[in-house]
C-alpha cells in the first residue's frame, strides 16, 4: 500500500452529531492515565467533589465510553481537568477508573503536574516548580524539577494528611480463613496484607491470583470494618487491597501489588498506597521522620516516599508523607464516539 493512499484515511472526518473528545496518555511507572482535553460537556459545581458527582449523575456513560473496551481496557484509568476550587490553585482533577471515581492517585498526580509545566499551563520557576491540584481529597501540591532543556525529569507530591485506621486486625475471608491486615488512609483506604500470608508473592506470575485473593479482601474487609473519612462523606469508602512484600535489596524497602476499584491491578507502586504505608511505618517506628524508602512496584517501577510532618487530623494522629516518581507520554488521541454506535458506552469483561 503505498503512502499516498493511506495517508487518504487521515481525511476522513466525523460527522457534526458524532461526539469528539481529545486526550494526553501518558503512564507513570507503567501505570496508564488518559488526561482528557478537549470534547468533555462542562461539569457544574464550585468544588471538585460536587463537579464529581454531577459527572457521575449526568455523564457516567462517557466514563465508561474512554475506560472500557474497545477505547480503553480493564486496567485503564483517566482523569478530568476541572476549574479550581480554591484561589491559589492551578485546576482541578477528578479520577476515573473502571468501577467509578476515585478519591486520590498519585500516579495521575505526577504526570499532571509534569506535563502542566512542559505545556506551558503552569509557568517553570527554574527548576523546581509548584503545581496546585485540587483532588477530591483536598489539595495536592506537586513539585515538578526539571532539567537545562525545561524536561521534568522527576515530580514529588505531598499527600493530605495520611493515618492508620487498624493494625494487625483480623478479617475472616471466605475460602481463605483469618487474614491479617492494616487499614490506612493515604487519600483513599485500602487494606494492606503481607503477601506470604495468602501464600503468593507480588509478581508477574501470580497476577490472577493476586487479583482474586485481593477483590475477595476487600469485599471482606469492607462488610466487616467501617472506613469512616472524619469530615467528608464521600471519602469513606473502601478502594482496595495492597499486597506488600519485603525484599533482600539494599536499595529497595518492599514491593506493592494494589488491586483496587473492580480488580484493576496497579502498574506503579500507588501513591496514594505508599502514602498509606508511610503512614503505618512511622506508627510501627519502622521510618523516621523524613527518613525516605523505595517501594517497588509488580513492574519494578519505584516511587520514593518518606514522612515529611505530623499532624492531627480529627481523631488521628497523622503524616503528611512526600511520594517521588517519573511520568512518561504515551500518546496524543482523539476518540470518537458515533450515537448510532450500539456499543458506544463501552463493554468491559471484568
Amino acid at each position: 500500500m503505498s503512502k499516498t493512499i493511506a495517508s487518504q484515511f487521515q481525511a476522513w472526518q466525523p460527522p457534526a452529531e458524532f461526539l469528539c473528545i481529545k486526550t494526553l496518555d501518558c503512564h507513570t511507572g507503567g501505570e496508564p492515565l488518559r488526561i482528557i482535553t478537549d470534547g468533555f460537556p462542562a461539569l457544574q459545581g464550585d468544588t471538585v467533589l460536587a463537579q464529581r458527582r454531577y459527572c457521575m449523575q449526568h455523564y457516567d456513560n462517557l466514563r465508561t465510553a474512554l475506560m472500557f473496551e474497545p477505547r480503553g481496557h480493564a486496567d485503564m484509568y483517566g482523569v478530568l481537568i476541572t476549574k479550581s476550587e480554591r484561589p491559589d490553585s492551578h485546576f482541578g482533577a477528578i479520577f476515573i477508573h473502571n468501577q467509578g471515581y476515585s478519591t486520590m492517585c498519585g500516579h495521575a498526580i505526577i504526570a499532571l503536574a509534569k506535563f502542566a509545566v512542559e505545556s506551558g499551563i503552569v509557568p517553570a520557576t527554574h527548576n523546581d516548580t509548584q503545581v496546585r491540584i485540587d483532588a477530591p481529597c483536598g489539595l495536592i501540591i506537586a513539585q515538578a524539577k526539571s532539567n537545562d532543556r525545561g524536561e521534568i525529569v522527576e515530580t514529588s507530591f505531598d499527600c493530605v494528611a495520611s493515618f492508620v485506621v487498624e493494625q494487625d486486625a483480623i478479617v475472616n475471608v471466605p475460602g481463605l480463613g483469618d487474614i491479617r491486615f492494616d487499614l490506612a488512609y493515604g487519600g483513599a483506604y485500602y487494606a494492606y496484607v503481607n503477601v506470604e500470608d495468602v501464600g503468593l508473592k507480588c509478581d508477574t506470575a501470580h497476577y490472577a491470583e493476586l487479583i482474586r485473593i485481593g477483590r475477595a479482601i476487600k469485599k471482606a474487609v469492607a462488610q466487616q470494618f467501617q472506613t469512616c473519612h472524619p469530615y467528608v462523606a464521600d471519602l469513606s469508602f473502601l478502594y482496595g487491597t495492597i499486597f506488600t512484600e519485603a525484599l533482600d535489596d539494599p536499595e529497595l524497602h518492599s514491593r506493592n501489588v494494589c488491586i483496587f476499584a473492580d480488580g484493576e491491578v496497579d502498574r506503579s507502586p500507588t501513591g496514594s498506597g505508599v502514602s498509606g504505608r508511610a503512614a503505618i511505618h512511622f506508627a510501627r517506628g519502622d521510618i523516621a521522620l523524613q527518613q525516605s524508602i523505595n517501594i517497588s512496584s509488580i513492574l519494578g517501577s519505584r516511587f520514593k516516599v518518606e514522612v515529611r510532618s505530623e499532624v492531627e487530623y480529627g481523631p488521628y494522629g497523622a503524616v503528611i508523607p512526600r511520594v517521588t516518581g517519573t511520568a512518561h507520554i504515551s500518546a496524543k488521541c482523539e476518540f470518537i464516539i458515533d450515537p448510532q454506535d450500539p456499543l458506544e458506552q463501552g463493554f468491559i469483561f471484568r
